[in-house]
């Protein structure tokens, strides 16, 4: 069985082009089902795949007995309507054993953008249970992720590796207060109502800004948000006519389409007097057209432009990190020890139908001799004489059979298998 992980992140890939690569979490059943079709059903009959996707990485992880990494960049690459040359340029392809190391680091917070952060874990979790309500997640993959959990939890009571860690929300917010000097006069916008806003609104608003807003789609869920935080909630709709009354706007939808414009942010500055705005696209897709970002008056940063906040500190996590890699290593190697093993289950079940075979075949003889009165001890003798040699028959015929070279080989290996005294 073979393992193999495709994947593109935040420090192989630009924003844009990660962001033709992502799939939302109710985009994933159908994506994992056009993935395994694809491989058809004749060289790989039960491929197993899982799709993580976030803001920062979006990865595959298959398992079959036949690797196909260049089967699977080719079908990533059409879905993301780019050349495989291009996608190869800026992705990474991994397997088996550097497969498993870069599911556990990536599990355990030291692929991260933010070396430490909690979130990915979580991220990871919907990911396998997306791929499991699909039907896509065999025994491998299940036990690959199993262990990566296993070993990401291990890693944090351990160490320390979060313990310096700053969130995208918290970067965000300590952007925002070199901008405005008291964040509790500004008024904060929140499009969307996913993961990533909840965190964000939570690390606003401990700062007691003056309003909350949750612009969303859905109504009812930004309105279940934003009464957690003493705010309002409205329609998406309605952000173009409204975005002049805030001074931060903080986005993250799973949009395909940017969903604040140049033109809407141009006539909201007009209608501030140009008053500055700070602006988070923490979306992939972008949220907010890049273009925004020319604007004299306003500040926009998208998750690629918070990675130097977030990297502060990183020195003082070094030291974790070498100590949870020690714990991926271990990890590493039982996960592939368990892999090895998992070649030799279908040769086990022979063994194991071929002994139960003889051993019916020996019990129905020693019943009919028991049936004729035949003496207890000698049915037994027979029994235990005719499993003896069928169990040796093979090996006898093997040693009797090929070359000089070839019966020294077999000796030795009966030898072996046979012959082992008890220590």
């Amino acid at each position: 069985m073979s393992v193999w992980a495709l994947g593109l992140n935040h420090t192989t890939a630009p924003l844009d082009l990660r962001g033709r690569f992502a799939f939302a979490l109710d985009q994933i059943a159908p994506t994992l089902h056009s993935l395994r079709s694809s491989f058809g059903s004749h060289r790989h009959p039960q491929v197993e795949a899982a799709i993580i996707s976030t803001c920062n990485r979006t990865e595959i992880y298959c398992a079959s007995e036949h690797m196909a990494l260049d089967h699977t960049v080719g079908w990533l690459a059409e879905s993301g309507g780019v050349a495989p040359a291009l996608l190869r340029s800026h992705a990474y392809a991994l397997h088996d054993d550097e497969a498993a190391r870069h599911a556990f680091r990536v599990a355990s917070g030291l692929d991260s953008m933010v070396i430490g952060e909690a979130q990915i874990l979580g991220q990871m979790k919907d990911a396998v249970r997306a791929a499991e309500t699909a039907g896509a997640l065999g025994t491998t993959l299940n036990q690959l992720f199993q262990r990566s959990f296993a070993v990401a939890k291990e890693v944090r009571t351990a160490t320390e590796i979060g313990a310096h860690s700053i969130s995208m929300a918290a970067a965000s917010v300590r952007l925002a207060s070199q901008l405005f000097e008291d964040l509790a006069k500004t008024r904060v916008l929140f499009v969307g109502a996913g993961e990533m806003i909840d965190l964000a609104a939570t690390h606003f608003a401990a700062r007691r800004p003056q309003s909350i807003v949750v612009a969303n789609r859905t109504l009812e869920r930004g309105e279940k948000l934003a009464t957690r935080f003493g705010g309002e909630a409205m329609r998406l709709a309605e952000l173009p006519g409204r975005l002049a009354e805030f001074d931060i706007v903080v986005s993250c939808t799973a949009s395909t389409l940017p969903l604040i414009g140049l033109g809407a942010v141009e006539r909201a500055l007009k209608q501030r007097k140009h008053r500055p705005m700070f602006m988070v696209d923490l979306a992939v897709p972008r949220d907010i057209e890049p273009e925004v970002q020319k604007l004299e008056d306003v500040y926009l940063y998208t998750v690629d432009d918070l990675a130097q906040v977030v990297q502060q500190g990183q020195a003082s996590r070094q030291a974790a990190v070498a100590q949870a890699e020690v714990i991926i290593d271990a990890g590493v190697q039982s996960f592939m020890h368990w892999l090895a093993q998992r070649g030799t289950v279908p040769l086990i079940q022979q063994l194991n139908a071929q002994a139960d075979e003889w051993r019916t075949l020996e019990l129905t003889r020693a019943r009919k001799l028991l049936a004729k009165g035949e003496d207890i001890e000698t049915v037994l003798e027979a029994l235990s004489r005719g499993l003896t040699q069928k169990m040796l028959h093979g090996a006898m015929a093997e040693l009797h059979a090929g070359d000089n070279a070839a019966r020294e080989q077999t000796a030795q290996t009966l030898s072996r298998l046979f012959l082992r005294k008890e220590r």
